[in-house]
């Protein structure tokens, strides 16, 4: 049976560790397993004082067996000039004995051959490679100084000790009788020698290739992989029957990794450290697969080209940016080169990750300008393709034929609301760069980002994207706009949209958001003034959490919109209440991205505009109210021929004629019409993809009316939000200015007031007036603090009173 068998060199060692100079740390000493391959450094037992061979004159070794091949781990002791320039220099000679009395010399040179240990950086060996194997950065945890480095999963095997290198013999038929060191000036050890009469050179020299492993058990989990003469990835799970064109996919009980390893390697495959099973690396390459226990080991790949992909409209036949993702029919990755297989290593992670890449439950896309290329499997691939929710999503599977180098992809547009007069934006997304957000509102076909900056505790976002204008591509139709997202633990978060000029602090009274032992320095209220004095626009971000000074935004009219970042019972009766209590609120949809876990615009806001598109006009849509929110649905809304944000006036009681629709590239569940916070018309989608509904509705007093939709299925991203949408509303004015009062609804808001004036007053942290100057420069900071407040409550004793 073919083998590697070490080479007792004790008779002929000469020198210790001290040798090594310095502290020589955990040198590999007696038995010991180098790259996966035994050697045998020194005596056994093992002996720090008589270890290695330094050779001072010509000395010997003796083999006495068939070696094909001779592995020897040495390291130069010193270098032949400064920092590598003594890169070929004569170091010995090693001359191979064979049987019959042939003698075959090997030259051994700096740098080629053999190198000092450390080698300076850049200063590797041509032909020798390291002790050791490269290796897997730690999956899930580590020192806190490693964060940054993990991001790249792997790591380069350094040397430990020694070089590895490896002669091959001429005569492989004869045997090596023995080995004679002939020293030419720089001293060099010789640590251990390991012949081998496997039919594989003893260094992997063959690139990873991609397996998929099935557990027979049919559970899923986080599974790993030992290799020992070799390298694998860390596994990853593949998907499984939720799989949605475009849209992700759930996890699956299979997994896939990519493996680089000798025939002769074990790969042992593991799952909460205990083993499911372990098989031959050979037998998997010869055979194509290999049942390993509890574990089914399957190559996955019979060959690959590189390709560049084009993916194009079908209607103009130009590329369109978008996102893409392949896959080999066994379900393999193969994105784009420069992109991500699998974002995130499904670590939850948060401000990581992010730029380039999205993943949507176990599937991970690449957003592209339209053009892209990298490796792909011969044979069938297939590909998804996605772009917003106005294309259809594509799934297709094509051929790679040997020798294809190009592949186009067509993706069409099955609505365009841009022409309609509707413009699609994010009012929310954290941590991409300003490029980064226009590549992916680009891949999402997003007219706006409102890229945020804000502070956690410590860390300042996207400090250097602040600009003051709107940075724009495609000949102005894509905007991306860096504003802020200002916050308050308790009092409430707001995102400002528009400024010039950055409003500051942005975060106040400390953790989660300001620094630790920080004190209230600021209001929502005081913030939003400042932005509406620059012309900017204010949003009560994710209504209505955190729950306080939003009411005194929306009591005082400050607060311009309020933005649903997903579909909850809680967010539409919090939204209902203020409708019904008079106040004129239009409803915008954001993403509060902040991962590589969600799309940019996966909830999105619909403007309507009457003017060219611009952000400016962007922004005023959304304050006059014509807006809808999407996170899929494409809906309409017309009251007796009005649209969302728009006033239906009435003479005194009677009806008017609702129109709702919706189309969508997700299964619909239903479509409704709420009036005053209750569904007056409904129709069931079941599965569909469009619905509609005309209702005539009696009116008998001042009235608003939306229309909302709900798809069969939730989105797969982090948060796992409902495919839904929801229009602003058409207010109806009976008898007339529109004016709506619900006592229970303006009590309710009193309470919100009160309750976070009390904070103000008795909880929050406060700096003394006698050593403090804040920005508003006022002497009494409180009597500041509270100011909006009573603005607030007076505003609602006059509503009441109304």
């Amino acid at each position: 049976m073919a083998s590697y068998e070490p080479v007792d060199l004790s008779a002929a060692c000469n020198a210790g560790v001290d040798v090594l100079g310095g502290e020589p740390g955990d040198v590999p000493l007696g038995r010991a397993t180098l790259r996966g391959l035994p050697f045998l450094i020194g005596p056994e037992p093992p002996s720090a004082e008589r270890c290695f061979l330094l050779p001072g004159a010509p000395a010997s070794v003796a083999v006495g067996r068939l070696a094909p091949r001779v592995i020897i781990a040495h390291r130069l002791l010193e270098p032949g000039a400064p920092a590598g320039h003594a890169v070929g220099q004569p170091v010995a000679d090693y001359v191979f004995h064979l049987a019959g009395g042939e003698a075959v010399s090997a030259p051994v040179r700096e740098r080629f051959e053999i190198q000092v240990v450390p080698p300076e950086w850049g200063q590797l060996p041509f032909l020798a490679v390291s002790d050791t194997m490269d290796f897997k950065l730690p999956r899930f945890e580590g020192r806190w100084g490693q964060a940054g480095v993990r991001l790249a999963e792997h790591g380069i095997g350094w040397p430990a000790a020694y070089f590895l290198w490896c002669w091959e013999n001429p005569r492989p038929q004869q045997a090596v009788e023995r080995i004679e060191f002939i020293p030419h000036g720089p001293r060099f050890i010789v640590a251990g020698i390991t012949t081998s009469d496997a039919d594989e050179h003893p260094f992997v020299r063959t690139p990873a290739r991609p397996v998929r492993l099935v557990p027979s058990d049919g559970k899923g989990g986080v599974l790993d992989i030992d290799v020992d003469r070799g390298v694998a990835t860390y596994p990853q799970p593949l998907p499984g029957d939720d799989d949605r064109a475009g849209w992700g996919a759930t996890e699956g009980t299979a997994a896939y990794t990519s493996i680089a390893a000798l025939p002769s390697a074990t790969v042992a495959v593991l799952r909460g450290g205990e083993e499911l099973g372990r098989a031959r690396w050979g037998d998997v390459e010869r055979d194509g697969r290999a049942d390993a226990g509890q574990v089914t080991l399957e190559l996955a790949e019979g060959g690959r080209n590189w390709v560049h992909v084009s993916v194009v409209d079908d209607a103009t036949g130009r590329p369109v940016p978008c996102r893409v993702h392949f896959r080999s029919a066994a379900g393999i990755p193969y994105q784009p080169h420069g992109y991500h297989n699998h974002v995130t290593q499904n670590l939850g992670s948060w401000h990581y990750d992010v730029g380039g890449d999205v993943r949507l439950g176990q599937r991970s896309y690449a957003y592209i300008d339209g053009t892209c290329q990298g490796w792909l499997p011969r044979g069938d691939v297939v590909v998804d393709v996605a772009r917003g929710f106005e294309y259809e999503p594509l799934r297709q599977t094509v051929r790679i034929e040997p020798g294809q180098r190009e592949l186009t992809l067509r993706i069409s547009r099955v609505a365009d609301l841009a022409a309609e007069g509707w413009w699609s934006g994010d009012s929310h997304v954290h941590f991409l760069s300003t490029p980064g957000a226009q590549l992916e509102q680009r891949g999402e076909d997003l007219r706006v980002v409102n890229l945020l900056q804000t502070q956690w505790g410590a860390l300042f976002t996207n400090t250097e994207d602040f600009a003051g204008r709107p940075g724009v591509v495609d000949n102005g139709g894509y905007i991306t706009y860096v504003g802020q997202e200002n916050r308050q633990h308790m009092l409430g978060h707001m995102v400002l949209w528009g400024l010039k000029e950055p409003v500051m602090p942005w975060c106040s009274d400390g953790p989660d958001e300001a620094e630790l032992g920080g004190a209230l320095d600021a209001t929502l209220s005081d913030w939003a003034d400042r932005t509406r004095a620059q012309g900017g626009t204010v949003v009560a971000a994710h209504f209505p959490r955190p729950n306080g000074e939003p009411a005194v935004l929306v009591a005082t009219g400050r607060a311009d919109a309020v933005e649903m970042l997903a579909e909850s019972n809680d967010s539409l009766l919090e939204y209902y209440r203020y409708l019904n209590s008079g106040y004129r609120l239009p409803l915008v949809g954001g993403t509060d991205k902040m991962s590589s876990a969600v799309p940019v615009g996966l909830y999105r806001t619909y403007a309507r505009l009457d003017e060219e598109f611009s952000y400016e006009a962007w922004c005023r849509a959304v304050r006059s109210g014509r807006t809808f929110l999407s996170g899929g649905p494409l809906v309409t809304l017309s009251v007796d021929g009005r649209e969302p944000g728009d006033t239906v006036t009435l003479s005194g009681p009677g009806t008017v004629t609702v129109q709702a629709a919706v189309r969508s590239i997700f299964p619909l569940r239903k479509l409704e019409v709420v009036r005053n916070g209750e569904v007056v018309a409904r129709v069931e989608a079941n599965g569909g993809r469009q619905a509609e509904i005309t209702e005539e509705l009696g009116i008998d007093g001042s009235s608003w009316i939306a229309c909302r939709a709900t798809g069969t299925d939730f989105h797969l991203d982090e948060w796992g939000r409902r495919v839904f949408a929801h229009t602003s509303p058409v207010y109806i004015a009976c008898g007339g200015d529109w004016a709506m009062t619900d006592p229970e609804g303006l009590r309710y808001i009193r309470t919100l007031v009160e309750g976070a004036r009390e904070y103000v007053r008795h909880t929050a942290v406060r700096r003394s007036d006698q050593f403090t100057t804040h920005h508003h420069g006022e002497a009494e900071h409180l009597a500041w603090l509270e100011r909006p407040f009573t603005e607030a409550l007076r505003a609602l004793d006059e509503r009441g009173r109304e």
